[in-house]
């Protein structure tokens, strides 16, 4: 397949350093894909067309205590969360199209005014006060400027493991990814949906190898011990829908995961449950938090324990999660599902942005607190709610 390799660039949002070579990227993501290929084959005779990863920066539109899946019309919602995409966010979202509701939005690609969020996090000091940990950037990889620029947010990955076959969410389409009340993970099938990674340095070192693969590499929990170059959180969602419904009660029994469990990054998978029929892109969440103005172990409590707190008050981490409402223009992510080997912020001609103007759209907070730290007492003070 020829034609299927010279598309192929290599797996690294999982390589160590921004300055990265793009013969040394290249091999990475060959490698990781060549894995995903060969796992796959045997379900399609060993040919068919090659895989599609778009992988996009999205900085942040809005910091709030705000859900519009969970808790729609709530204010304040339960608990902080990080939002990227676009400026149709609020309290009370439209579950008709999103993008027609929408004039601006963060994210690399122009078209995509869906919106995408996550738990905040949270240092606790050993006097007791919390501070909001700040994001950074993203790798470079493909000669994506933009994502290393977006200082914080969520860069924001879609898979199409067979394209032509692949079936594009569809206008009012949303789910959720994860139980923010979740502390114990004892579902082991689940334990490649979440997870986290404690950068060995500077640079994102340490990052080698798809996400939520190697137990030796990432764990479920949050990390127990300082990581010199910060933490990154990685969350995978569901690949099979019941082609019916775009959304559920409780945002998740409309999809489903393989019968097999769910899909390595960047791999087709299984077969779909006769339930859930239909397969859908592979969304994949991404956030570096900086984590190295804390390392200082003086400042963790006392038992040694880590002192890292999601803003849903879980320092496990088994309750990270992420919302998804889908809001791409048209049938611009139809498009980029069917071409093959795209790699990155470029395909199927969509439009794209600057940095500079993606940063120029954002949303009024609504929820009146500061949300990067302060003392906060047992039970709650009501008025610090982070948590």
């Amino acid at each position: 397949m020829p034609g299927y390799w010279s598309h192929l660039v290599h797996p690294s949002a999982y390589h160590p350093a921004q300055s990265m070579t793009s013969s040394s990227s290249k091999m990475f993501w060959a490698t990781l894909l060549f894995t995903a290929l060969a796992e796959a084959a045997p379900q399609f005779g060993g040919g068919f067309g090659g895989t599609t990863m778009l992988r996009f920066g999205c900085p942040n539109v809005v910091i709030d205590r705000l859900d519009p899946l969970v808790n729609p019309g709530q204010i304040p919602s339960a608990h902080v969360h990080q939002i990227v995409g676009g400026n149709a966010f609020n309290a009370t979202m439209t579950t008709a199209d999103v993008s027609a509701a929408a004039t601006c939005t963060t994210c690399q690609f122009s078209e995509d005014f869906s919106n995408y969020w996550t738990a905040n996090l949270y240092f606790k000091a050993r006097n007791g006060t919390y501070k909001r940990v700040q994001q950074k950037g993203h790798a470079l990889q493909f000669n994506d400027q933009f994502s290393t620029q977006t200082q914080g947010g969520i860069l924001v990955y879609y898979v199409s493991a067979q394209p032509g076959q692949i079936t594009a969410f569809k206008p009012g389409f949303r789910m959720l990814s994860g139980d923010a009340m979740a502390r114990s993970r004892p579902d082991k099938t689940l334990q490649r949906q979440n997870c986290f990674r404690c950068y060995t340095g500077p640079n994102f070192g340490g990052d080698v190898g798809a996400p939520c693969m190697d137990n030796n590499v990432d764990s479920e929990a949050l990390p127990n011990k300082p990581c010199p170059g910060g933490i990154r959180s990685n969350i995978l969602f569901p690949t099979c829908w019941d082609g019916k419904n775009l959304d559920s009660p409780n945002h998740q029994d409309h999809v489903a995961y393989p019968t097999s469990g769910p899909a390595n990054f960047l791999s087709l998978g299984g077969s779909c449950p006769s339930t859930h029929p239909v397969r859908i892109p592979q969304l994949m969440y991404e956030v570096v938090w900086d984590t190295t103005p804390f390392n200082d172990k003086s400042l963790w409590p006392e038992d040694g324990s880590q002192p890292f707190y999601l803003s849903t008050g879980d320092n496990t981490g088994y309750g990270q999660h992420g919302d998804y409402v889908f809001g791409w223009k048209g049938d611009a992510l139809q498009r980029a599902m069917d071409t093959s080997g795209c790699m990155g912020a470029r395909c199927a001609n969509l439009q794209t942005q600057q940095i500079t103007t993606a940063r120029q759209c954002s949303v009024k907070k609504v929820v009146a607190e500061d949300e990067d730290g302060c003392k906060l007492n047992r039970p709650l003070n009501m008025h610090c709610r982070h948590f």
